[in-house]
């Protein structure tokens, strides 16, 4: 069953991410604001694999200098999904 979850970065352009997925596989991304180009691609990417290891391919990925980028957000909000799930469970 599809779900949603929404996250609001920090420390980048871009000022929410839905993730929609199913189980442990993302089925859509929409982000608002930032690069639009950009993360229409990233969200292109995304879309179809599981979410572990969307986190290991996208954490630290770094935007002039920031110490952060919209991709390791994305990593960010998935860990956050997960920690989420993961405490439903117990």
């Amino acid at each position: 069953m599809e779900e949603l979850f929404i996250y609001h970065p920090s420390g980048v352009c871009s000022r929410e991410m839905k993730i929609s997925y199913d189980g442990d596989v993302i089925t859509n991304l929409e982000v608002i604001g930032g690069c639009n180009g950009n993360l229409k691609g990233i969200s292109a990417l995304v879309k179809g694999r599981k979410i572990p290891e969307v986190i290991t391919t996208l954490k630290g990925i770094d935007c002039r200098g920031r110490g952060t980028s919209c991709p390791d957000q994305l990593s960010k909000a998935l860990e956050a999904l997960e920690a989420q799930r993961a405490a439903k469970i117990n």
